[in-house]
């Protein structure tokens, strides 16, 4: 069979998410990898919306190393929601959220967005509201909102001028020039003028301080104008179209970072903990993906005590059991996500038969699966990086040790001498404790989580297991 160099190369990109609704390319390189996880995580999740509280509100958290792929698993719980009626709003936070500086007015204001763009054609009722606030807002960072629109009947036209209720449209026909029309859709401008003032917040810290001092003490008042004005006859008007409700699924919020806060909090802890009670607030089902780091910290009882729920922690793929041994299982399905991405129309059997066309031997490949340890992107990111060396195919052995290496070699560069110690306890003992160094670890990805019958356990990346240093 010949295999196109270039589309598996594409392929095997390791910042692609898959888009599980998409048939024809991204579904036939999925590859469910829910049984040597250790439990079905995302049907949990699923089930906790459909079967147990369809019609009341439910908050859950999600969580699990960066790069794990958890956004994967969301889109595939979007996609499943979807097919059984809910109307799913999925958005990746870091468009709307500076990660180094987030407070939980940004978050609230960037949900709105999402949900007031996804839910636009609906024609709610104006929302008061939420626009006198917004419209408080940009006067107060002397915000100019621009928007091109179509002029109905007259042509085409900009739409420019500040958060009022009239607006000049020039339609550009000669004699005509402006005319002055109103928001007919109450709804119709919240979205892009969240969007111009998050933009603008996004980019000046100053701007960020001057809003956050108007926002931070009318958080309550927000919450109120985005469930009576916006969430609320949002599924109203959802529901009367078919569908059972309205899930806010936002991602990458995992990602923040946990510099602390001028009053000394640490960020992640001050959003999850401190204003975690807020977060469950809106009136919809609501997913967050949540710094892993956090199972670690001495508030994780608080914090689930605000969101009265366990985290979902989607962990990695073994690719060797607790005692040493090889996880076949774990092994098996790792083959596959390789193969899957050169040969998607092949049943699995089929592609085993292919092996040869990829690599120069099927032990080149259990090499890469191994080394991964199970890390979904930095198995992508050996692969994608191997064919680049190769410049071709199949990738020989020397090939992939020569990029194992280069990986090894940037990776120990980042590790202290204190960090040795502790990852060689983790390595004797399999375990993580919540100390300040051992979050490091995880987050530094020196450390992955895996999941069998007895619990969660801990090991060293295998990229570091293999350094001079670790071994000395």
């Amino acid at each position: 069979m010949k295999l196109d160099l270039r589309s598996f190369f594409q392929a095997t990109n390791p910042g692609k998410t898959l888009f599980l609704n998409n048939a024809e390319t991204d579904y036939k390189y999925y590859i469910d990898f829910s049984v040597v996880r250790g439990g079905q995580v995302i049907e949990e999740l699923r089930e906790n919306i459909t079967l147990w509280s369809p019609d009341t509100p439910t908050c859950q958290l999600f969580t699990g190393h960066i790069g794990c792929g958890k956004s994967t698993e969301l889109l595939r719980l979007k996609a499943e929601l979807e097919y059984r009626g809910f109307h799913v709003v999925y958005f990746v936070s870091d468009q709307d959220l500076e990660f180094e500086d987030v407070d939980i007015s940004d978050i609230l204001l960037a949900i709105a967005r999402q949900v007031s763009n996804s839910i636009e054609t609906l024609k709610l009722e104006e929302s008061t509201n939420l626009k006198t606030r917004l419209r408080q807002v940009s006067k107060l960072l002397q915000t100019e909102i621009e928007l091109s629109a179509e002029a109905s009947v007259l042509g085409m036209g900009k739409i420019t001028g500040k958060i009022e209720e009239e607006f000049s449209v020039d339609v550009g026909i000669p004699g005509i020039g402006k005319v002055s029309l109103s928001s007919e859709e109450g709804l119709s401008l919240i979205a892009p003028l969240i969007g111009k003032i998050s933009a603008k917040a996004k980019a000046s810290p100053e701007l960020r301080n001057k809003l956050r001092s108007y926002l931070e003490p009318q958080t309550k008042g927000i919450l109120e104008a985005i469930n009576s004005e916006l969430l609320e006859p949002g599924q109203e008007k959802l529901k009367a179209k078919g569908k059972k409700g309205l899930v806010v699924i936002v991602d990458n919020l995992d990602r923040i970072s946990n510099t602390p806060k001028p009053f000394g909090r640490p960020q992640q802890e001050y959003l999850f903990v401190d204003r975690g009670q807020q977060l469950r607030q809106l009136n919809c089902h609501v997913i967050y993906t949540m710094p892993l780091a956090l199972r670690f910290s001495k508030d994780f009882g608080t914090l689930v005590e605000r969101f009265l729920v366990n985290p979902q922690v989607l962990p990695m793929i073994p690719v060797r059991s607790r005692d040493g041994t090889e996880c076949a299982e774990g092994m098996k399905r790792l083959r596959q996500m390789v193969l899957a991405r050169a040969f998607p129309d092949l049943n699995e059997q089929e592609r085993l038969n292919w092996i040869t066309e990829v690599f120069d031997h099927p032990a080149t490949l259990d090499r890469l699966c191994q080394i991964s340890g199970g890390h979904v992107r930095n198995l992508l990111r050996l692969l994608n990086d191997s064919i680049k060396k190769q410049k071709g195919l199949p990738i020989c052995r020397d090939c992939l040790e020569d990029v194992i290496r280069e990986h090894r070699n940037d990776a120990v560069l980042a590790v202290s001498d204190t960090e040795w110690q502790l990852l060689r306890q983790v390595a004797q003992h399999k375990k993580v404790a919540g100390a300040q160094d051992y979050k490091t670890l995880i987050r530094s990805l020196f450390v992955y989580e895996y999941r069998d019958d007895d619990g969660y356990w801990f090991d060293i990346n295998p990229i570091l297991a293999e350094a001079k240093e670790l071994k000395s």
